[in-house]
């Protein structure tokens, strides 16, 4: 059978069957995302493969804004892993690596902006897509406008963690909680159980950036 068939089943979990593109799906985003908390390079190549099989699974539960910000993701990743590796002067840690900042008053209001009028724009999309392209997409979308307002908040953030700013991480516990809400309605359970996971991870994600930004002010002993 098809790896990428989401009824290609791997195992059975309390009745709830679970698709081998469903598990490493969920196994390579916990590592992704456990790794991006600790600010590790290697979040980046571990995140693409994430995207490539999430692609295939938003698909196939007709979230398809979620599908599209996988396409994105998976430029963003490759724009990430050079970006924290090739800090510009000055920006670079212990490590050589970019260091993590505070967002502008400037940046707060585009990520407002932004996320408000491009969720009412990708709804209205989403919610006519099987009405434009039925022959890709059979089904309605499901849950438009919640789908897309975690989409386009999940584009916007990325850019600031990409310039490791500490207020992306409140950004994506908000996400992820929704995300764990929409994928569990959507019977994606494994995946509402990974982005549960993520909402925890975001919060220490939060609270190792910001003492990583204070140990910053401390002389070196």
């Amino acid at each position: 059978m098809n790896f990428f068939d989401i009824d290609n089943i791997f195992f059975t979990v309390w009745n709830y069957p679970v698709s081998y593109l469903e598990f490493f799906g969920w196994l390579s985003g916990v590592t992704a995302i456990t790794l991006s908390a600790f600010g590790n390079i290697w979040y980046w190549p571990i995140g693409i493969i994430n995207v490539i099989l999430s692609f295939f699974l938003f698909f196939q539960v007709q979230l398809y804004p979620d599908m599209f910000l996988q396409m994105f993701f998976f430029v963003t990743n490759l724009w990430g892993w050079w970006r924290w590796a090739h800090p510009k002067p000055g920006e670079e840690n212990k490590k050589r690596e970019l260091r993590v900042s505070f967002m502008k008053p400037a940046q707060i209001l585009l990520l407002c902006v932004v996320g408000f009028s491009g969720t009412i724009a990708l709804g209205f999309f989403a919610r006519s897509l099987h009405e434009l392209f039925p022959v890709i997409f059979t089904k309605p979308s499901a849950a438009p406008f919640l789908d897309s307002f975690i989409t386009v908040m999940s584009i916007v953030t990325t850019f600031y963690v990409i310039q490791k700013k500490i207020e992306s991480w409140i950004v994506w516990i908000i996400v992820d909680m929704l995300a764990t809400y929409l994928y569990f309605i959507r019977d994606i359970k494994f995946y509402s159980f990974l982005y549960l996971i993520f909402t925890i991870i975001a919060a220490f994600g939060l609270y190792h950036w910001i003492r990583e930004y204070r140990n910053y002010a401390r002389p070196s002993s």
